[in-house]
């Protein structure tokens, strides 16, 4: 069904893959990272559904795992030029990152609030450490094609894109976590 948070999430979608971001993204580590999170964590957020999943731990940790696999991939020096370069490679780069932000939401909300949780922290937790390696690396990874925009050279872009991964990236999935556990203890509260 199509809510007013669903209608929200398809258009800052279409406007993230129809503005001039993804374009500019190809020449910016910076500007790719605010597409990536946005795709990845923002827009599945407003857009998963919440489904009668039978075992649902199960579609957790399959909803957790490709997530993660799906953003590691996509972040390994050869696939991440590959995907700046090539319009193929940009196309599957961002389907894979929304079909695995949808994957990893919907299995959240269809979860609970503590199983959602756990996942959540998970989730923080691999986001950050990517963020992390790709902010902390004392070389560049990903070439000096990745600079220009915004006046700073290609390391310096590759170390703030890898703090936005690490900071916003987990921040929004801690914050999404920490909520989740704040609703499962106040009806644990109710019940008691």
């Amino acid at each position: 069904m199509l809510t007013p948070r669903r209608i929200f999430a398809l258009l800052l979608l279409a406007a993230l893959w129809l503005s001039p971001l993804p374009r500019l993204a190809t020449g910016s580590m910076v500007l790719h990272m605010v597409l990536h999170l946005s795709v990845t964590v923002m827009v599945p957020a407003l857009l998963a559904f919440r489904l009668p999943l039978p075992n649902s731990a199960v579609w957790l940790a399959a909803g957790a795992i490709m997530e993660a696999v799906i953003v590691w991939a996509w972040h390994l020096p050869s696939l991440h030029v590959w995907a700046r370069m090539t319009t193929t490679g940009f196309v599957l780069e961002q389907a894979s990152f929304l079909l695995a932000g949808l994957l990893l939401w919907t299995s959240v909300r269809s979860a609970g609030n503590f199983g959602g949780a756990i996942v959540l922290l998970v989730t923080t937790m691999h986001m950050t450490l990517l963020g992390a390696l790709i902010g902390l690396a004392p070389r560049l990874l990903y070439g000096s094609f990745c600079a220009g925009y915004l006046g700073l050279d290609a390391l310096e872009e590759q170390q703030i894109a890898g703090i936005l991964m690490a900071g916003a990236g987990g921040a929004m999935y801690l914050a999404a976590a920490l909520r989740r556990i704040w609703l499962a203890l106040e009806t644990s509260e109710a019940f008691a």
